[in-house]
């Protein structure tokens, strides 16, 4: 193979989930037998890069200020759920049980790996407890050790008095899992059965 496509191939891999031969499949799809489709790739690409950013209230991906969860008048935003990433937030909108707000963190407390608050989405959900809108929270984070000291780190920072009630969802996630890999049933009960936070 040539050095071109070797680089192509490299690229593909580093994607999330895309192994050696499923990038080289592509690489070999893109370059061979389907050239006609590259052009409208890259431009999609491009245009995606320049457009989708973090939405500035709850870190979800937006091309304006707010996302498109944020702008739904019809959902309660004073009920925020909190997952680790976008995709977190995907699988919740996709069981259909929560007509909440949300709050991407963009990762999980690990001090082990160098992840401190400061390398979390964390400044704006602090400031959207300390201004009052958020009446509960919701925890949809990872049930392992790095998911559960996020939680605490979120309790132990929530404003005094007692505003905010706190609750974790249920688990009939496996432990050790994420939200993204559950089923939409297993997100509702999850959802449905969770509890108080302490």
């Amino acid at each position: 193979m040539t050095p071109a496509f070797e680089q192509l191939q490299q690229a593909l891999k580093r994607l999330p989930g895309v192994g050696y031969r499923s990038a080289e499949r592509m690489a070999l799809h893109l370059l061979v037998e389907k050239p006609e489709r590259l052009p409208a790739l890259v431009e999609a690409l491009e245009a995606a890069a320049r457009a989708v950013r973090r939405c500035a209230r709850c870190g979800n991906l937006a091309e304006g200020e707010a996302c498109a969860v944020c702008a739904d008048a019809r959902r309660d935003g004073a009920v925020v759920c909190v997952v680790e990433h976008v995709p977190d937030l995907v699988a919740m909108e996709r069981s259909g049980a929560y007509r909440g707000g949300y709050h991407v963190l963009h990762g999980r407390l690990s001090p082990i790996n160098g992840v401190g608050p400061g390398e979390l989405n964390w400044e704006s959900l602090k400031t959207r407890l300390e201004t009052g809108e958020v009446r509960e929270l919701i925890l949809a984070l990872g049930n392992d050790v790095e998911g559960e000291a996020t939680c605490h780190f979120i309790q132990q920072h929530l404003p005094p008095g007692g505003a905010v009630k706190v609750s974790r969802i249920g688990f009939g996630l496996p432990s050790g899992g994420g939200v993204l890999y559950a089923d939409a049933v297993t997100l509702r009960s999850a959802l449905e059965g969770r509890r108080e936070y302490s």
